[in-house]
């Protein structure tokens, strides 16, 4: 799954660079740019989803999902990387390799990680992200006693589990919250290690002082929301 939002410079790109899978769901979310046609050219299914937000996004494409479910073609995982180019695609078999082991439930793609290995071009992964995420991961490791290193996009968790979260948020929550509630569900979680690079174009959260501060204010709502929270989602 691909949330895409004014992202035909790159979303081709990243489409091509995916080892086979059934289906490729390219979510536009509300493109100016011609995103789906590229995306639908590179052999993707779109889905429409014109209000903004990363979670409506995602909510969208595993609505999707949801309708290939009930007419018998449920998969088995569902795994999610970003249209920009940043995340290598390439990679998705490590990504899906615990998975496939029978030893996690939730996969996070560690930037952090691959990072430690060389693997993340220099001044891909901006300060305010690095900071951002060491914060939300050291409030979850406090309070649940369970160790992220990364909020990384690029990630895959088994299908029957997914649907189980009841995934809510609409914008920049989605993926903590994925994270909080799988941790809170007694989900096996694990990371690998992954490259990423400078993307293409310009980042609409962290690349702007509005979204960088919307995006670290619902990420610690996020955790605190759940901290507070009493029974398990």
């Amino acid at each position: 799954m691909i949330p895409a939002r004014d992202e035909a410079a790159s979303v081709g790109a990243v489409v091509a660079a995916l080892p086979p899978v059934r289906e490729v769901v390219v979510v536009d979310n509300g493109s100016r740019d011609g995103t789906a046609a590229v995306a639908r050219a590179a052999g993707a299914t779109i889905v429409a989803e014109p209000r903004a937000g990363y979670g409506r996004a995602c909510l969208a494409g595993l609505a999707h999902v949801a309708s290939s479910a009930r007419a018998g073609r449920a998969p088995d995982v569902v795994a999610f990387v970003d249209a920009d180019l940043s995340d290598r695609p390439e990679e998705l078999r490590d990504v899906l390799a615990p998975i496939a082991a029978g030893e996690a439930d939730l996969v996070i793609g560690s930037r952090r990680l691959g990072q430690r290995a060389g693997r993340v071009e220099r001044g891909a992964l901006l300060p305010q992200a690095r900071w951002g995420n060491a914060l939300a991961c050291f409030l979850i490791r406090a309070r649940w006693g369970v160790r992220f290193t990364d909020l990384g996009p690029f990630r895959a968790v088994r299908y029957p589990a997914l649907v189980g979260l009841g995934m809510a948020d609409e914008t920049f929550g989605w993926t903590v919250e994925m994270q909080v509630r799988a941790v809170r569900a007694g989900l096996r979680c694990a990371e690998v290690p992954v490259g990423y690079r400078r993307r293409v174009g310009r980042s609409k959260i962290t690349g702007t002082v509005n979204g960088t501060v919307r995006a670290g204010a619902k990420i610690l709502w996020t955790v605190g929301r759940h901290a507070l929270a009493r029974r398990p989602p």
